[in-house]
């Protein structure tokens, strides 16, 4: 007779975050989540700070006047927004709603680890393209297709790489694609795109019912600590996904706040002229060392130290000694002699530049 539990065997890498806090360090200046550099919009902020929220009242299930204001904002329809506590349960539940075990999934060589989480949790088999020089590569993913492909999962910008695919590249892979494979588009940071030849997911795809969009709270309106995402994709997708949903997933805060957030245009519009004007000097900044980095389209950039003096790794801590923390790539993303640097705010940025001119002047 059995008398110990048993459950499933997980054979997946978990996901680890960067670093967010230095030890004997009291306050570490954090440069390795992609995080608002302009923080909370103040809008958002007087919501936060209400002290007359009735916590003991379940909030509204359905997220109803978020997904109206969603719907305001950028012209959708209501019945095709679903949100979730970040985009990251979004994509747990795509992966539940499409994938039996034994299917697979195809992603960038390099991307955001949380596709390749949740879809062998599902048990699907994970395929990875190849990348050319960093840039996801349509012909790549073609290749790996195969009868047994659900899905297809890309951010563009990609996450950690910072690199894009235009608009042309994005309808093409869509019409390549075999119909019955769902395009996941994960919009994260396509408020900071002003490049002239990109066009978002959701700009481009907003009528097709094979391709699936995802957005976020968390980075340019700067609710990363209240877990708000959403997506947008076919009715008949929304009313399943709407079934496996939490019935409480997001608390009234979050919701209120990112209703708020979306109001804010002045904020927003600040946040994309502040990261284009760091983005630039640091990326200037850093190549007089010979570090180089990616074309400016997030709120990051990937830091290239195949032609610096120093190692990538010896760079990191030099910086953790000094107070200030990046993203190691080297775990999780496997990509090494690189580092990924979150576009702080001005205090932050400057900090950054004294701290490589010290490490580097050696």
């Amino acid at each position: 007779m059995m008398t110990t539990l048993r459950f499933k065997k997980i054979n997946i890498e978990p996901y680890v975050p960067g670093k967010s806090s230095i030890k004997k360090i009291q306050k570490a200046v954090k440069l390795s989540a992609n995080e608002s550099a302009l923080g909370v919009s103040p809008r958002a902020k007087k919501i936060i700070s209400n002290k007359n929220f009735n916590f003991s009242i379940y909030p509204d299930g359905k997220s109803q006047k978020l997904i109206t204001q969603l719907s305001k904002k950028f012209k959708c329809e209501n019945d095709k927004i679903i949100c979730g506590a970040g985009s990251d349960e979004v994509i747990q539940m795509l992966c539940q709603l499409f994938i039996n075990p034994k299917d697979e999934v195809v992603v960038p060589q390099f991307s955001f680890l949380m596709y390749r989480i949740y879809a062998k949790i599902v048990g699907a088999k994970v395929i990875f393209a190849k990348e050319q020089n960093f840039k996801i590569s349509i012909n790549e993913i073609l290749k790996k297709v195969t009868k047994n492909t659900k899905i297809v999962f890309l951010a563009n910008p990609n996450n950690p790489t910072g690199t894009y695919l235009d608009k042309f590249e994005l309808i093409t892979l869509r019409k390549k694609l075999r119909k019955n494979i769902l395009l996941v588009v994960d919009d994260a940071y396509a408020e900071y795109m002003k490049n002239r030849n990109y066009k978002s997911g959701l700009d481009l795809f907003r009528k097709q019912n094979n391709v699936f969009i995802l957005r976020t709270f968390s980075k340019i309106y700067g609710l990363a600590s209240l877990r708000v995402g959403w997506g947008y994709g076919d009715k008949k997708i929304i009313r399943a996904l709407n079934l496996l949903k939490p019935p409480f997933n997001i608390n009234e805060v979050a919701q209120l706040a990112a209703i708020e957030s979306l109001k804010d245009t002045k904020f927003i519009t600040r946040s994309v002229q502040h990261n284009i004007i760091y983005a630039t000097r640091l990326k200037r900044f850093l190549n007089r060392y010979n570090i180089r980095s990616n074309e400016i389209s997030a709120n990051f950039l990937l830091l290239d130290f195949s032609k610096c003096k120093i190692k990538a790794k010896y760079f990191y801590e030099q910086l953790k000694m000094k107070g200030i923390i990046l993203r190691s790539t080297e775990y999780g993303y496997k990509i090494k002699n690189m580092l990924r640097l979150t576009i702080g705010s001005r205090t932050d940025c400057l900090k950054f530049m004294s701290a490589v001119e010290s490490i580097l002047r050696k």
